[in-house]
């Protein structure tokens, strides 16, 4: 008899681990499956959350069959106590797994608002910004300058919430100048920052910022990352280049940078330039001369005069040989590369073509034919 009930009491037990086992597989592959949400969300995960608050969301939104099964596999996979704060996108269809991954790993939010200062060439502007998950494309919400106008509603009601995100623009070919009139406009940043950047030294990207950053701090970063930029460019620099020192490369670099916003020509452009050096030929460029003018300051607005092509200005290249004595403006990564890894190519001279790029020429005779025929494009566009 006991050994008729010690056998049935294995065979339950059996019966009992295998069921058991049974479920753990079953809830593994639930939490690793094709998730039921049919369009991209939005999940906000607050300051101090958890992830009863969270799976609750989420199963909310329709991002997630179940939530103790959520809860259950964070627990399992050790990032039940990983929660990071911030607005994160889930895309369509994401597991379990996959959404534990997002709202636990850290660093930038990826949906949500954005308040980004747009520091141009030619305009600064701040704009409020919202992810539109169904699209993952963001839009504008509000745009202005913050230099002139008053913040709009859609800023003030952003500015302080915890989960909007900040971010600084900086535009390839900004001068120094810009750069820091731009970071003073923003309030969101503190700190003040003593004097201008050396012209050339901050990096053009986009930075993301807390509120509160410090300008000085940020200024920094910009000046390391345009640094380690030149020094690598330098390591992979072509042979036999008329520019001998990273710093010239630099100066070369923003010469191009300011010449095109085409980015197929600046490989065309650095030619002109590399085989005007060699030649001993002056550059002839006329953003240096611009910037001897403004000194960096702010847009010119209007075409250079007679009198200043003649003036003799350091960063007159009608004036003077070879390169000016600074940077003119900060040059991206892409017209860094060009400056020492020009095109193969003969031309010596470029000039608008009336698209907005240029046309190109090996001799003096196919040059002023091509500047006659931007002259014509200018005159048919004064008077249509």
């Amino acid at each position: 008899m006991w050994r008729h009930i010690a056998s049935n009491f294995l065979t339950i037990s059996v019966l009992i681990l295998a069921a058991a086992g049974g479920i753990v597989a079953w809830g593994k592959a639930q939490y690793s499956a094709e998730g039921p949400l049919a369009q991209a969300i939005c999940v906000q995960v607050e300051a101090g959350s958890n992830m009863n608050r969270v799976s609750a969301d989420l199963a909310g939104q329709g991002a997630i069959s179940s939530p103790q099964i959520f809860r259950i596999g964070a627990d399992y996979s050790d990032k039940a106590e990983a929660l990071k704060a911030g607005s994160f996108l889930v895309p369509e269809r994401a597991s379990m797994a996959e959404i534990v991954d997002i709202v636990t790993r850290g660093g930038a939010s990826t949906c949500g608002t954005a308040v980004v200062l747009n520091i141009g060439v030619t305009a600064l502007n701040l704009r409020v910004r919202e992810l539109d998950p169904a699209t993952n494309r963001f839009e504008n919400k509000a745009e202005f300058d913050p230099t002139t106008d008053e913040g709009p509603e859609e800023y003030l009601a952003v500015r302080d919430k915890a989960d909007t995100r900040f971010s600084i623009a900086m535009a390839e070919g900004v001068t120094s100048w810009q750069v820091i009139e731009g970071l003073k406009a923003a309030e969101f940043l503190t700190g003040e920052v003593s004097e201008i950047p050396v012209e050339g030294s901050l990096a053009p990207d986009n930075y993301e910022v807390k509120p509160g950053a410090d300008r000085g701090a940020l200024v920094a970063l910009m000046q390391t990352a345009q640094q380690d930029r030149v020094a690598e460019i330098w390591r992979n620099r072509a042979d036999d280049l008329p520019v001998t020192t990273p710093e010239e490369a630099l100066i070369l670099a923003s010469l191009i940078e300011k010449e095109t916003g085409v980015p197929e020509e600046r490989g065309e452009v650095a030619a002109v330039f590399v085989n005007r050096l060699r030649q001993g030929m002056r550059l002839q460029t006329d953003p240096a001369v611009i910037y001897g003018v403004t000194n960096g300051q702010g847009v010119l607005g209007r075409g250079l005069r007679r009198s200043e092509l003649d003036r003799e200005t350091p960063y007159n290249t009608y004036r003077i040989d070879g390169l000016p004595p600074t940077p003119i403006a900060n040059p991206g990564l892409a017209s860094l590369q060009a400056a020492v890894n020009p095109v193969d190519s003969e031309f010596l001279f470029f000039v608008a073509d009336g698209t907005g790029g240029h046309a190109f020429a090996k001799t003096l005779a196919e040059h002023n034919d091509n500047v006659a025929k931007w002259r014509r494009i200018e005159a048919e566009r004064a008077n249509p």
